[in-house]
Protein backbone atom coordinates (compact mmCIF):
# COMPACT_ATOMS: atom_id res chain seq x y z
CA UNK A 1 0.00 0.00 0.00
CA UNK A 2 1.23 3.74 -0.77
CA UNK A 3 -1.31 5.70 0.76
CA UNK A 4 0.42 5.90 4.40
CA UNK A 5 1.74 9.15 3.99
CA UNK A 6 -1.64 10.80 3.26
CA UNK A 7 -1.90 13.92 4.99
CA UNK A 8 -3.69 14.75 8.24
CA UNK A 9 -7.49 16.32 8.04
CA UNK A 10 -7.31 19.80 9.69
CA UNK A 11 -10.31 19.27 11.66
CA UNK A 12 -11.00 20.51 15.50
CA UNK A 13 -13.17 17.23 16.45
CA UNK A 14 -12.28 14.18 16.15
CA UNK A 15 -14.65 10.94 16.08
CA UNK A 16 -13.16 7.69 17.85
CA UNK A 17 -15.35 4.75 19.36
CA UNK A 18 -15.34 5.98 22.33
CA UNK A 19 -18.70 7.00 23.89
CA UNK A 20 -18.32 10.90 24.35
CA UNK A 21 -16.11 11.32 20.98
CA UNK A 22 -12.74 12.11 22.59
CA UNK A 23 -9.76 10.46 21.86
CA UNK A 24 -8.31 8.39 24.83
CA UNK A 25 -5.17 7.31 23.13
CA UNK A 26 -5.22 3.53 22.71
CA UNK A 27 -7.89 1.20 23.45
CA UNK A 28 -5.15 -0.34 26.57
CA UNK A 29 -4.34 3.04 27.71
CA UNK A 30 -0.61 2.77 27.23
CA UNK A 31 1.64 3.10 24.28
CA UNK A 32 0.82 0.93 21.25
CA UNK A 33 2.70 -2.55 20.30
CA UNK A 34 4.83 -2.41 17.18
CA UNK A 35 3.99 -5.46 15.28
CA UNK A 36 7.67 -6.91 13.63
CA UNK A 37 6.35 -10.24 12.53
CA UNK A 38 2.95 -11.70 11.50
CA UNK A 39 1.49 -14.11 14.08
CA UNK A 40 1.54 -17.33 12.29
CA UNK A 41 4.80 -16.46 10.24
CA UNK A 42 6.39 -14.92 7.05
CA UNK A 43 5.39 -17.90 4.36
CA UNK A 44 7.35 -17.77 0.70
CA UNK A 45 5.47 -16.56 -2.27
CA UNK A 46 3.79 -18.90 -3.93
CA UNK A 47 5.12 -18.88 -7.59
CA UNK A 48 4.01 -22.76 -9.18
CA UNK A 49 0.64 -23.50 -10.13
CA UNK A 50 0.79 -26.73 -7.32
CA UNK A 51 1.39 -24.03 -4.77
CA UNK A 52 -1.73 -22.00 -5.87
CA UNK A 53 -3.96 -24.93 -5.85
CA UNK A 54 -3.29 -25.64 -1.95
CA UNK A 55 -3.77 -22.04 -1.31
CA UNK A 56 -7.25 -21.54 -3.34
CA UNK A 57 -8.43 -24.43 -1.40
CA UNK A 58 -7.20 -23.34 1.69
CA UNK A 59 -8.68 -20.12 1.32
CA UNK A 60 -12.17 -21.49 -0.34
CA UNK A 61 -12.18 -23.32 3.61
CA UNK A 62 -11.63 -20.61 5.02
CA UNK A 63 -14.18 -18.59 7.36
CA UNK A 64 -15.56 -14.69 7.29
CA UNK A 65 -13.90 -12.02 5.45
CA UNK A 66 -10.76 -12.19 3.73
CA UNK A 67 -8.02 -9.31 3.31
CA UNK A 68 -6.82 -8.58 0.57
CA UNK A 69 -3.74 -6.34 -0.53
CA UNK A 70 -1.29 -5.58 -3.50
CA UNK A 71 1.80 -4.15 -4.11
CA UNK A 72 2.99 -2.13 -7.45
CA UNK A 73 6.46 -0.77 -8.11
CA UNK A 74 5.11 2.56 -9.03
CA UNK A 75 7.92 5.07 -9.84
CA UNK A 76 10.14 1.91 -11.22
CA UNK A 77 7.60 0.61 -13.68
CA UNK A 78 5.49 2.23 -16.44
CA UNK A 79 2.87 -0.41 -15.91
CA UNK A 80 0.37 -0.51 -12.56
CA UNK A 81 0.62 -4.04 -12.48
CA UNK A 82 0.51 -6.04 -9.31
CA UNK A 83 3.87 -7.74 -8.20
CA UNK A 84 3.01 -9.29 -5.25
CA UNK A 85 -0.82 -10.21 -3.59
CA UNK A 86 -1.51 -10.82 -0.01
CA UNK A 87 -4.44 -12.05 1.74
CA UNK A 88 -5.80 -13.09 5.35
CA UNK A 89 -8.48 -15.11 6.42
CA UNK A 90 -9.51 -16.73 9.03
CA UNK A 91 -8.97 -20.43 9.04
CA UNK A 92 -6.52 -20.06 6.25
CA UNK A 93 -3.55 -18.14 7.14
CA UNK A 94 -1.99 -15.68 5.16
CA UNK A 95 -0.66 -16.17 1.84
CA UNK A 96 2.04 -14.27 -0.56
CA UNK A 97 1.13 -14.54 -4.19
CA UNK A 98 3.65 -13.68 -7.10
CA UNK A 99 1.20 -13.33 -10.17
CA UNK A 100 4.38 -12.63 -12.22
CA UNK A 101 4.97 -16.33 -12.93
CA UNK A 102 1.48 -17.62 -12.37
CA UNK A 103 -0.54 -14.59 -14.79
CA UNK A 104 -3.90 -15.52 -13.83
CA UNK A 105 -5.33 -15.64 -10.69
CA UNK A 106 -9.09 -16.16 -11.57
CA UNK A 107 -9.26 -20.01 -9.51
CA UNK A 108 -9.05 -17.67 -6.29
CA UNK A 109 -11.43 -15.42 -7.34
CA UNK A 110 -14.03 -17.99 -7.51
CA UNK A 111 -13.46 -19.09 -4.24
CA UNK A 112 -14.03 -16.50 -2.51
CA UNK A 113 -17.26 -15.03 -5.08
CA UNK A 114 -19.26 -15.40 -1.87
CA UNK A 115 -16.85 -13.93 0.04
CA UNK A 116 -16.41 -10.08 1.25
CA UNK A 117 -12.95 -8.59 0.51
CA UNK A 118 -11.35 -5.88 2.97
CA UNK A 119 -8.60 -3.86 1.42
CA UNK A 120 -7.26 -0.38 2.71
CA UNK A 121 -7.61 2.17 -0.38
CA UNK A 122 -8.97 -0.25 -2.31
CA UNK A 123 -9.64 2.22 -5.41
CA UNK A 124 -5.42 2.12 -5.67
CA UNK A 125 -5.52 -1.60 -5.86
CA UNK A 126 -9.07 -2.54 -7.61
CA UNK A 127 -7.32 -1.84 -11.13
CA UNK A 128 -4.00 -4.20 -10.35
CA UNK A 129 -6.38 -7.06 -8.75
CA UNK A 130 -8.81 -7.18 -11.67
CA UNK A 131 -5.49 -7.36 -13.94
CA UNK A 132 -4.45 -10.83 -12.49
CA UNK A 133 -8.60 -12.06 -12.89
CA UNK A 134 -9.41 -11.03 -8.63
CA UNK A 135 -12.62 -8.85 -8.52
CA UNK A 136 -14.91 -8.93 -5.57
CA UNK A 137 -18.40 -9.08 -5.40
CA UNK A 138 -18.60 -7.61 -2.15
CA UNK A 139 -16.06 -5.33 -0.20
CA UNK A 140 -15.44 -2.97 2.85
CA UNK A 141 -12.60 -0.32 2.28
CA UNK A 142 -11.16 0.93 5.38
CA UNK A 143 -9.73 3.20 4.38
CA UNK A 144 -12.71 4.69 3.30
CA UNK A 145 -14.61 3.58 6.30
CA UNK A 146 -12.41 6.13 8.30
CA UNK A 147 -13.30 8.86 6.19
CA UNK A 148 -16.97 8.42 6.48
CA UNK A 149 -16.39 8.51 10.38
CA UNK A 150 -14.63 11.52 10.71
CA UNK A 151 -11.33 10.02 11.76
CA UNK A 152 -8.52 12.64 10.91
CA UNK A 153 -5.55 10.07 10.12
CA UNK A 154 -6.64 7.62 7.76
CA UNK A 155 -3.61 5.78 6.66
CA UNK A 156 -3.85 1.36 8.07
CA UNK A 157 -0.53 2.36 10.60
CA UNK A 158 -2.51 5.32 11.96
CA UNK A 159 -5.84 2.92 12.47
CA UNK A 160 -4.57 0.08 13.89
CA UNK A 161 -2.47 1.96 16.50
CA UNK A 162 -5.81 4.52 17.51
CA UNK A 163 -8.14 1.69 16.91
CA UNK A 164 -6.70 -2.05 17.70
CA UNK A 165 -3.77 -0.64 20.29
CA UNK A 166 -1.23 -2.11 17.70
CA UNK A 167 1.37 -0.43 14.80
CA UNK A 168 3.12 -1.15 11.32
CA UNK A 169 6.39 -0.06 10.35
CA UNK A 170 5.79 1.23 6.89
CA UNK A 171 9.67 1.53 5.63
CA UNK A 172 8.90 -0.56 2.29
CA UNK A 173 5.75 1.39 0.90
CA UNK A 174 7.85 2.74 -2.31
CA UNK A 175 9.80 -0.03 -2.91
CA UNK A 176 10.34 -1.74 -6.01
CA UNK A 177 8.33 -4.52 -5.29
CA UNK A 178 9.23 -5.94 -9.06
CA UNK A 179 12.86 -6.73 -7.90
CA UNK A 180 13.53 -10.94 -7.83
CA UNK A 181 13.93 -12.46 -4.98
CA UNK A 182 11.64 -10.11 -2.81
CA UNK A 183 14.04 -9.55 -0.08
CA UNK A 184 12.91 -11.11 3.71
CA UNK A 185 11.67 -7.90 5.42
CA UNK A 186 9.72 -6.45 2.50
CA UNK A 187 7.91 -9.69 2.83
CA UNK A 188 7.37 -9.61 6.28
CA UNK A 189 5.92 -6.18 5.64
CA UNK A 190 3.53 -7.22 2.87
CA UNK A 191 2.00 -10.04 4.95
CA UNK A 192 1.47 -7.36 8.33
CA UNK A 193 -0.34 -5.34 5.39
CA UNK A 194 -3.33 -7.96 6.09
CA UNK A 195 -2.44 -9.24 9.38
CA UNK A 196 -4.98 -6.82 11.02
CA UNK A 197 -7.23 -5.71 8.29
CA UNK A 198 -10.37 -7.80 8.97
CA UNK A 199 -9.74 -6.79 12.99
CA UNK A 200 -10.18 -3.00 11.75
CA UNK A 201 -12.74 -4.06 9.43
CA UNK A 202 -14.73 -5.05 12.90
CA UNK A 203 -13.76 -1.51 14.68
CA UNK A 204 -14.77 0.17 12.09
CA UNK A 205 -18.04 -1.74 11.21
CA UNK A 206 -19.01 -0.57 14.83
CA UNK A 207 -17.77 2.78 14.76
CA UNK A 208 -20.11 3.34 11.33
CA UNK A 209 -23.05 1.69 13.04
CA UNK A 210 -22.72 3.94 16.31
CA UNK A 211 -22.69 6.91 14.10
CA UNK A 212 -26.49 5.73 12.18
CA UNK A 213 -23.38 5.47 8.66
CA UNK A 214 -23.40 1.98 7.84
CA UNK A 215 -25.76 2.42 4.95
CA UNK A 216 -23.83 5.28 3.73
CA UNK A 217 -20.69 3.36 3.88
CA UNK A 218 -22.59 0.11 2.38
CA UNK A 219 -23.92 2.52 -0.95
CA UNK A 220 -19.86 3.42 -0.68
CA UNK A 221 -18.52 0.18 -1.30
CA UNK A 222 -20.93 -0.58 -3.74
CA UNK A 223 -19.44 1.63 -5.69
CA UNK A 224 -16.15 0.56 -5.88
CA UNK A 225 -17.19 -2.86 -6.84
CA UNK A 226 -19.39 -1.06 -9.78
CA UNK A 227 -16.36 1.07 -11.11
CA UNK A 228 -13.25 0.48 -8.63
CA UNK A 229 -11.52 -2.38 -11.49
CA UNK A 230 -11.46 0.54 -14.02
CA UNK A 231 -8.52 1.84 -15.20
CA UNK A 232 -8.16 5.45 -15.21
CA UNK A 233 -9.43 7.27 -17.77
CA UNK A 234 -6.92 8.34 -20.87
CA UNK A 235 -6.17 12.28 -20.51
CA UNK A 236 -5.90 14.43 -23.36
CA UNK A 237 -2.74 15.45 -24.28
CA UNK A 238 -1.24 14.10 -21.00
CA UNK A 239 2.45 15.92 -22.23
CA UNK A 240 0.73 19.03 -20.40
CA UNK A 241 0.84 17.51 -17.31
CA UNK A 242 4.87 17.56 -17.58
CA UNK A 243 5.91 19.15 -13.80
CA UNK A 244 6.86 22.87 -14.47
CA UNK A 245 5.13 23.09 -17.81
CA UNK A 246 3.93 26.38 -16.73
CA UNK A 247 7.22 27.86 -17.45
CA UNK A 248 6.92 27.11 -20.79
CA UNK A 249 5.82 29.85 -23.22
CA UNK A 250 4.45 29.56 -26.41
CA UNK A 251 3.08 26.70 -28.99
CA UNK A 252 6.62 26.39 -30.48
CA UNK A 253 8.14 25.76 -27.58
CA UNK A 254 5.40 23.96 -25.72
CA UNK A 255 5.74 21.49 -29.10
CA UNK A 256 8.98 20.63 -28.22
CA UNK A 257 7.69 19.34 -25.21
CA UNK A 258 5.02 17.47 -26.49
CA UNK A 259 7.86 15.94 -29.24
CA UNK A 260 9.99 15.33 -25.86
CA UNK A 261 7.31 13.89 -23.98
CA UNK A 262 6.06 11.03 -26.47
CA UNK A 263 9.53 10.21 -27.62
CA UNK A 264 10.21 9.75 -23.49
CA UNK A 265 7.20 7.28 -23.49
CA UNK A 266 7.71 5.01 -26.26
CA UNK A 267 10.88 4.45 -24.57
CA UNK A 268 9.39 3.78 -21.02
CA UNK A 269 6.82 1.33 -22.31
CA UNK A 270 9.34 -0.11 -24.29
CA UNK A 271 11.25 -0.72 -20.97
CA UNK A 272 8.33 -1.13 -18.83
CA UNK A 273 10.41 1.73 -16.56
CA UNK A 274 8.66 4.86 -15.16
CA UNK A 275 8.71 7.48 -17.81
CA UNK A 276 11.07 9.91 -14.80
CA UNK A 277 13.37 7.59 -14.74
CA UNK A 278 13.94 7.76 -18.60
CA UNK A 279 14.45 11.37 -18.49
CA UNK A 280 13.32 13.82 -16.12
CA UNK A 281 10.29 16.25 -16.88
CA UNK A 282 13.12 19.15 -15.29
CA UNK A 283 14.94 18.45 -18.56
CA UNK A 284 11.97 18.48 -20.73
CA UNK A 285 11.07 21.21 -19.50
CA UNK A 286 15.17 22.88 -20.37
CA UNK A 287 15.12 21.56 -23.38
CA UNK A 288 11.80 22.91 -24.27
CA UNK A 289 12.78 26.33 -23.28
CA UNK A 290 16.56 26.21 -24.53
CA UNK A 291 15.70 24.40 -28.37
CA UNK A 292 18.97 23.05 -28.26
CA UNK A 293 20.28 21.77 -31.52
CA UNK A 294 23.22 20.27 -31.30
CA UNK A 295 24.46 16.95 -28.57
CA UNK A 296 26.93 19.66 -27.33
CA UNK A 297 24.30 22.36 -26.42
CA UNK A 298 21.95 19.34 -25.49
CA UNK A 299 23.72 17.70 -23.08
CA UNK A 300 24.66 21.09 -21.47
CA UNK A 301 21.14 21.56 -20.12
CA UNK A 302 19.96 20.21 -16.27
CA UNK A 303 18.34 17.02 -16.66
CA UNK A 304 20.89 15.58 -19.67
CA UNK A 305 24.22 14.16 -17.95
CA UNK A 306 23.25 10.75 -16.98
CA UNK A 307 24.97 8.31 -18.71
CA UNK A 308 21.97 6.70 -19.87
CA UNK A 309 20.13 9.85 -21.14
CA UNK A 310 23.11 10.86 -22.84
CA UNK A 311 23.16 7.27 -24.84
CA UNK A 312 19.78 8.43 -26.01
CA UNK A 313 21.33 12.38 -26.83
CA UNK A 314 19.53 11.21 -30.98
CA UNK A 315 16.67 10.44 -29.97
CA UNK A 316 16.09 13.73 -28.23
CA UNK A 317 17.52 15.82 -30.89
CA UNK A 318 15.63 13.59 -33.38
CA UNK A 319 12.18 14.82 -31.61
CA UNK A 320 13.44 17.70 -31.51
CA UNK A 321 14.10 18.55 -34.69
CA UNK A 322 10.84 17.32 -35.51
CA UNK A 323 9.12 19.82 -33.43
CA UNK A 324 11.03 22.57 -34.99
CA UNK A 325 10.06 21.15 -38.81
CA UNK A 326 5.95 21.37 -38.04
CA UNK A 327 4.31 24.24 -39.96
CA UNK A 328 2.16 26.77 -37.54
CA UNK A 329 -1.29 24.65 -38.16
CA UNK A 330 -0.02 21.48 -36.53
CA UNK A 331 1.24 23.35 -33.07
CA UNK A 332 -0.61 22.66 -29.92
CA UNK A 333 -3.56 25.02 -29.57
CA UNK A 334 -4.99 25.70 -25.92
CA UNK A 335 -7.12 22.82 -25.36
CA UNK A 336 -11.07 23.25 -25.36
CA UNK A 337 -12.17 21.65 -21.70
CA UNK A 338 -15.37 20.55 -21.29
CA UNK A 339 -17.43 21.23 -17.72
CA UNK A 340 -16.62 24.58 -16.08
CA UNK A 341 -14.00 26.75 -15.72
CA UNK A 342 -11.36 27.25 -12.69
CA UNK A 343 -13.56 28.66 -10.18
CA UNK A 344 -10.87 31.26 -9.55
CA UNK A 345 -12.28 32.54 -12.99
CA UNK A 346 -15.86 32.33 -11.82
CA UNK A 347 -16.30 36.04 -10.83
CA UNK A 348 -15.03 37.32 -14.34
CA UNK A 349 -16.81 34.91 -16.97
CA UNK A 350 -20.49 34.74 -14.70
CA UNK A 351 -20.72 36.41 -11.78
CA UNK A 352 -24.22 34.97 -10.74
CA UNK A 353 -22.74 31.46 -11.14
CA UNK A 354 -20.09 32.30 -9.10
CA UNK A 355 -22.56 33.36 -6.24
CA UNK A 356 -24.21 29.96 -6.89
CA UNK A 357 -21.08 28.40 -6.53
CA UNK A 358 -20.30 30.47 -2.93
CA UNK A 359 -23.81 29.33 -1.86
CA UNK A 360 -23.48 25.65 -2.46
CA UNK A 361 -20.59 25.35 -1.00
CA UNK A 362 -22.14 26.55 1.93
CA UNK A 363 -24.46 24.50 2.02
CA UNK A 364 -21.92 21.34 1.48
CA UNK A 365 -19.77 22.77 4.30
CA UNK A 366 -22.49 23.27 6.82
CA UNK A 367 -23.79 19.85 6.02
CA UNK A 368 -20.37 18.24 6.57
CA UNK A 369 -20.34 19.78 10.18
CA UNK A 370 -23.45 18.87 11.08
CA UNK A 371 -22.58 15.25 9.96
CA UNK A 372 -19.31 15.15 10.83
CA UNK A 373 -17.70 13.75 7.45
CA UNK A 374 -15.03 15.26 5.75
CA UNK A 375 -16.85 17.82 2.51
CA UNK A 376 -15.31 15.87 -0.10
CA UNK A 377 -16.42 12.80 1.38
CA UNK A 378 -19.73 14.16 1.17
CA UNK A 379 -19.78 15.40 -2.48
CA UNK A 380 -17.52 15.14 -4.63
CA UNK A 381 -16.20 19.00 -5.47
CA UNK A 382 -16.43 18.59 -8.99
CA UNK A 383 -19.95 17.52 -8.99
CA UNK A 384 -20.78 20.64 -6.94
CA UNK A 385 -18.98 23.00 -9.58
CA UNK A 386 -20.89 21.68 -12.47
CA UNK A 387 -24.35 22.33 -10.59
CA UNK A 388 -23.64 25.87 -9.95
CA UNK A 389 -22.37 26.31 -13.23
CA UNK A 390 -24.95 24.68 -15.32
CA UNK A 391 -28.14 24.38 -13.24
CA UNK A 392 -31.31 22.95 -13.84
CA UNK A 393 -33.94 25.35 -15.07
CA UNK A 394 -36.72 24.19 -12.38
CA UNK A 395 -33.77 24.08 -9.32
CA UNK A 396 -36.31 21.78 -7.02
CA UNK A 397 -34.55 19.12 -4.56
CA UNK A 398 -35.73 16.35 -7.58
CA UNK A 399 -34.07 18.06 -10.18
CA UNK A 400 -30.44 18.61 -8.19
CA UNK A 401 -30.58 15.25 -7.28
CA UNK A 402 -31.55 13.96 -11.01
CA UNK A 403 -28.36 16.42 -11.67
CA UNK A 404 -25.93 14.42 -8.83
CA UNK A 405 -27.00 11.15 -9.80
CA UNK A 406 -26.02 11.38 -12.99
CA UNK A 407 -22.54 12.69 -12.04
CA UNK A 408 -22.39 9.65 -9.89
CA UNK A 409 -23.08 10.72 -6.42
CA UNK A 410 -24.57 8.09 -4.50
CA UNK A 411 -28.80 8.23 -2.42
CA UNK A 412 -27.07 9.02 1.03
CA UNK A 413 -25.19 12.20 -0.30
CA UNK A 414 -28.23 13.55 -2.65
CA UNK A 415 -30.47 12.89 0.04
CA UNK A 416 -28.88 15.22 2.55
CA UNK A 417 -27.69 17.62 0.13
CA UNK A 418 -30.48 18.02 -2.97
CA UNK A 419 -33.47 20.46 -0.70
CA UNK A 420 -30.72 22.75 -0.03
CA UNK A 421 -28.64 22.82 -2.79
CA UNK A 422 -32.01 23.53 -4.89
CA UNK A 423 -32.51 26.79 -2.66
CA UNK A 424 -28.56 27.78 -3.30
CA UNK A 425 -29.00 27.78 -6.65
CA UNK A 426 -31.84 30.23 -6.73
CA UNK A 427 -30.68 33.54 -6.58
CA UNK A 428 -30.71 35.70 -3.45
CA UNK A 429 -33.84 38.69 -3.73
CA UNK A 430 -31.96 42.31 -3.02
CA UNK A 431 -32.27 43.35 0.36
CA UNK A 432 -35.00 46.42 0.88
CA UNK A 433 -34.11 49.76 1.50
CA UNK A 434 -34.42 50.56 5.38
CA UNK A 435 -37.43 53.28 4.32
CA UNK A 436 -39.35 50.00 2.42
CA UNK A 437 -37.76 50.83 -1.00
CA UNK A 438 -35.66 48.78 -2.96
CA UNK A 439 -33.37 51.53 -4.08
CA UNK A 440 -34.64 50.95 -8.01
CA UNK A 441 -36.53 54.16 -9.56
CA UNK A 442 -40.27 53.87 -9.51
CA UNK A 443 -43.85 56.28 -10.19
CA UNK A 444 -44.37 58.10 -13.33
CA UNK A 445 -41.60 60.65 -12.30
CA UNK A 446 -38.83 58.61 -11.80
CA UNK A 447 -35.95 58.87 -14.57
CA UNK A 448 -34.12 55.55 -15.45
CA UNK A 449 -30.95 56.83 -13.51
CA UNK A 450 -33.35 57.65 -10.50
CA UNK A 451 -33.34 61.55 -10.91
CA UNK A 452 -36.62 63.48 -11.24
CA UNK A 453 -37.59 64.63 -14.21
Amino acid sequence: MTDEDAPLRRRTRHRTPSGDGAPDGTPNGGGPTLLTEPADGTPDPVVTPAEFAEVVARFAAGTGPVAVDAERASGFRYSQRAYLVQLRRRGAGTALIDPVPLGDLSALDEALADTEWVLHAASQDLPCLAEVGLRPRRLFDTELAARLADFERVGLAALTEQLLGRTLEKHHSAADWSTRPLPHDWLVYAALDVELLVELRDALAAELDRQGKTGWAAQEFAALVAGGARPPKQRTDPWRRTSGMHRVRGARAQSRVRALWYARDTIAVRRDTAPGRVLPDAAIVAAAEMNPKTERELLLLPGFGGRSVRRLANTWLEALDEARALPDDALPTTPVFEGPPPPHRWADKDPEAAARLARCREVVTKTAEQHHLPPENLITPEFVRRLAWEPPSDPDAAAVTKVLSDLGARAWQCGLLAEELAQALVAVPAEPEPDGSTGEPSGPDATPDGATA
